[in-house]
């Protein structure tokens, strides 16, 4: 929680209750990968959304990334290049979802403020 959040109540909470609040995101690199680094490299990720979402993983999420190899550049990566690789997609995600809401116009329709309220 961050810090000074011990009393912050969440905003819409009753609106949020009985409807999901799900992000899907696909990872994926030109890397060799085996299913299990395929997973764990989703996991990873995964962080990502914490970083950029809060609260996230609460009980209304149904938070879901996939992760895939190519294996476009025929290159395996090291346990070291792995590590790295893992740090990067969390990283990626993090910025991906923050474009995302920062590029987002609103819609007559949404029940949620949108970061940019007027169109140029």
């Amino acid at each position: 929680m961050p810090a000074g959040a011990a009393d912050l109540r969440i905003k819409f909470r009753e609106l949020a209750r009985g409807v999901s609040n799900t992000t899907i995101a696909v990872i994926a690199t030109d890397a060799v990968l085996t299913k299990a680094e395929a997973k764990r490299l989703a996991i990873a990720a995964h962080a990502g959304l914490a970083r950029a979402i809060w609260p996230s993983h609460t009980p209304y999420d149904g938070d879901l990334v996939f992760a895939l190899g190519t294996g476009a550049s025929g290159s395996k990566p090291s346990p070291d290049e792995f590590l790295d690789l893992c740090a990067a997609a969390a990283s990626t995600l993090s910025r991906a979802i923050a474009r995302g809401v920062h590029s987002a116009t609103p819609d007559p329709r949404d029940l949620m403020p949108a970061w940019i309220t007027t169109q140029d």
